[in-house]
């Protein structure tokens, strides 16, 4: 069995588990299901598989409509439509044209706002459909978005997991390209065989070629994403991605997405969430789990009681309420905070300035530690150089700058200093633990990580053990005053906790390049000191009393982004590479810091 096939088996024993511990019990066996595979015809002719699952009464039904380009779930769907018709709903499940038994050529994104709204149009006219709802995950989400600013009359509501509307915030930190999520799924969905090898296509120069060379075939949609780094570039805002990013404005149903702290997808999904129109947002949920792109508990070592990971539970809480009772919802935000184990409830997102209440599956608390309250604002730790790092529960020293990387202070040295590393394109840092991931998923989420020390050219700044609690909720920030012999170049930040007992998990991590980490800067000059901001995603994080903060400083993170080849220009047109000498500067007039978001507990 390959590791593919071994993750779906383990993933369906998941879903199977999700619904044989719902509330929302079954109202008859599976032998009652009846199963129709039917033709649905688009206005330009092409025939596409529509998988029809009833229950055995006589209907109208509460139909669950979703639309999938992945011939490999197919037992995946029968399972849902299964267990959706069981509890009394109808599913329907459309093959995208080009997939599965569907006519027609598989082109991503281009057919599905058609397709889609033709589906809907089929649906209405069938007396057994009373209500819809959309339902979908990732590329399934992508579809649900794509209609939901023009739904039909019986659609009441949608369920969008995990997909963002804002493309460029998907493909791009900074200027380096997600490779890990977009490279691995053009190879998998390029529309024909690929038998090559992932890194070694992430790895090849210049990446422009690739799909010719190694993938079989040419790929202009894979090529035009490719080349086009930065955000400002007309093709993000112009033809499909400027339809899309323009949706939330438009949605004309609530909504309810749900979202992982360790989803490839966060930070566009929370940009469509914020972008919803104000008076749908009145009636649409957003919940924030602490789980990978597969509804997966994403930290290792760790098993949480309250993680509540799973997509079902809250897609069947959520039909029940629009689809089966009818009933329009309030607005709702959930998220999970990392490390006390907690659900926190709010009305907003981003968290400003209301009260929350605190949850712990059944156990509820008049807590306020959810909320943006008063006391709200950020807290600094700066990277000190030139001084021994106080190491483990012991206290032993456990190395110094010039090995090593530093220190986090609450106070900014005063005098300046700095420490540095040699980058070479050809040994790239391997990606352990990470949110921007989707192919490489032993490294998705929270890691336990290597010790201080353990590559040369990476950098750790260890705080002292804290005193104090600290409720870290937003977007943090590592800024860095850096130098380096190339033309351009990269740098990543890793913020890491570690336990008490010594153990270090990664719960943030993020990338920029001198060139656009501030869009209109003048070029770089190799040897000029240079501040750069690696902004991350959001998260809730409690980081307790008695754990040390390790910020880890390099300059590539693969395959999470694309290697920087430290030289100048369109990144995907680079053929050759050349070794960089890096510095980070601390203390003085070259304060670099990690920037966190607290609240007031």
């Amino acid at each position: 069995m390959s590791d593919a096939d071994d993750f779906l088996t383990r993933y369906l024993a998941d879903i199977t588990r999700q619904y044989a511990s719902s509330p929302f019990r079954p109202d008859a066996g599976p032998e009652t299901v009846s199963f129709e595979a039917t033709q649905v015809v688009c206005r330009d002719g092409v025939s596409l598989t529509t998988d029809i699952f009833r229950p055995s009464g006589p209907g109208p039904y509460p139909t669950i409509v979703v639309r999938c380009p992945y011939p490999d779930q197919v037992g995946l769907w029968k399972l849902h439509g299964t267990e959706m018709a069981r509890r009394g709903y109808a599913l329907v499940c459309q093959w995208c044209r080009g997939t599965h038994t569907s006519q027609g050529t598989w082109e991503p994104n281009v057919h599905e706002r058609e397709d889609g709204r033709d589906l809907l149009d089929y649906l209405e006219r069938q007396s057994w459909v009373r209500v819809i709802g959309l339902w979908g995950t990732s590329y399934l989400s992508l579809a649900c978005w794509l209609l939901a600013d023009i739904p039909t009359p019986k659609v009441v509501s949608i369920c969008a997991n995990h997909y963002g509307t804002d493309r460029f915030a998907s493909a791009y930190q900074k200027g380096s390209f997600r490779s890990d999520v977009l490279t691995a799924w053009a190879m998998q969905n390029a529309g024909h065989p690929v038998d090559a090898s992932y890194e070694q296509s992430a790895l090849h120069r210049p990446q422009m070629d690739v799909d010719v060379d190694m993938w079989g075939g040419r790929l202009d949609w894979y090529r035009d994403w490719i080349s086009h780094p930065n955000g400002g570039d007309a093709y993000w805002g112009e033809g499909f991605w400027r339809l899309l990013r323009g949706i939330p404005a438009r949605v004309k149903v609530p909504m309810f997405i749900q979202e992982g702290w360790f989803d490839h997808h966060l930070g566009s999904s929370l940009i469509g969430y914020e972008t919803l129109a104000p008076e749908i947002k009145e009636h649409s949920w957003l919940r924030i789990g602490c789980w990978n792109h597969y509804f997966l508990n994403a930290l290792e070592g760790l098993e949480p009681p309250h993680l509540n990971t799973g997509e079902v539970p809250g897609a069947l809480e959520w039909f029940d309420l629009t689809l089966k009772r009818g009933i329009t919802p309030e607005r709702k935000v959930e998220y999970y905070a990392i490390g006390t184990d907690m659900w926190h409830e709010a009305s907003s997102w981003p968290v400003v300035s209301d009260a929350a209440t605190d949850t712990a599956g059944d156990v509820e608390t008049d807590g306020t530690a959810g909320a943006q309250t008063a006391g709200a604002g950020e807290e600094r730790l700066y990277l000190g150089a030139d001084v021994g790092i106080d190491g483990g529960v012991d206290g032993s020293a456990i190395g110094r700058t010039a090995d090593l990387g530093g220190v986090l202070t609450a106070e900014a040295p005063s005098a300046s200093g700095s420490v540095g590393y040699d980058y070479d394109p050809d040994d790239p840092v391997p990606t352990r633990g990470g949110e921007a991931l989707l192919t490489t998923m032993d490294e998705i989420g929270a890691r336990v990580q290597p010790e201080v020390g353990y590559r040369p050219d990476v950098l750790s700044f260890v705080s002292g053990v804290l005193d104090h609690d600290l409720h870290i909720q937003g977007k943090m920030r590592v800024e860095l005053y850096v130098s380096s012999s190339a033309e351009d170049t990269a740098f990543t930040a890793k913020l890491i906790g570690v336990d008490p007992d010594g153990t270090a998990r990664n719960y943030r991590s993020s990338i920029t390049t001198i060139a656009i980490d501030e869009p209109d800067a003048p070029a770089y000059r190799p040897g000029d000191v240079r501040k750069v901001t690696v902004e991350m995603w959001d998260i809730c994080w409690d980081l307790l009393a008695g754990s040390r903060l390790r910020c880890g400083v390099s300059s590539s993170d693969f395959p999470q982004y694309a290697v920087h080849t430290n030289t100048a220009g369109l990144w995907s047109e680079q053929d050759h590479a050349v070794v960089a000498h890096q510095r980070i500067h601390c203390g003085g007039s070259t304060p670099s810091c990690v920037v966190l978001p607290v609240t007031a507990g």
